[in-house]
């Protein structure tokens, strides 16, 4: 189910995606329910491709949610996570995720994955499994439906720096006047 479940960088929340088209994506937001598209420019990550720092292997978001709800027993966590102090939100995480790196995961990004669960069982998702062939799937439709946009493109780009080319030489943009 994480691999429907987008973090898009500058927007709040989760969003979850629902289509793709040409070169964007329509999300819904998880929070609001509101549907808007996504471009070529946002960045826009999966939360099956997150994982978490800790002292052995890295360790996936799915792992780590799960692990997360079965402490929480798929509830809400119920006190102010921004309020939270450092070393609050540390031995709450190391219960959670013992082997978690505590020089490389900081305190924001515990606050940012406690949110995260958060919205995700506000809006009833409690299954935190990444099926593979999914966003494989939609990735390659992605390719081939862009493919022949991206040859039409360049032979029209080709045609028209030939022609600009030639009259760029007849005007002499960049050369001495004389």
């Amino acid at each position: 189910m994480l691999n429907q479940i987008l973090a898009i960088t500058g927007k709040p929340g989760l969003y979850q995606l629902l289509s793709h088209g040409k070169n964007m994506l329509i999300v819904e937001s998880l929070v609001d329910h509101k549907r808007m598209p996504t471009y070529a420019r946002d960045k826009v990550v999966s939360l099956a491709d997150v994982s978490m720092y800790t002292t052995q292997e890295d360790v996936s978001l799915s792992e780590v949610l799960t692990s997360l709800g079965q402490k929480q027993e798929l509830k809400p966590i119920d006190w102010d996570i921004k309020k939270a102090d450092n070393d609050t939100l540390r031995s709450f995480f190391g219960e959670v995720l013992p082997t978690f790196d505590r020089d490389r995961v900081y305190p924001s990004d515990i606050r940012k994955l406690l949110q995260w669960y958060n919205i995700l069982i506000a809006a009833g998702i409690t299954d935190f499994t990444v099926e593979q062939n999914q966003t494989e799937d939609i990735l390659s439709d992605n390719k081939q439906d862009t493919k022949p946009e991206q040859q039409a493109a360049r032979q029209t780009q080709g045609k028209t720096q030939k022609k600009t080319t030639g009259a760029s030489a007849k005007t002499g943009v960049g050369a001495k006047k004389g």
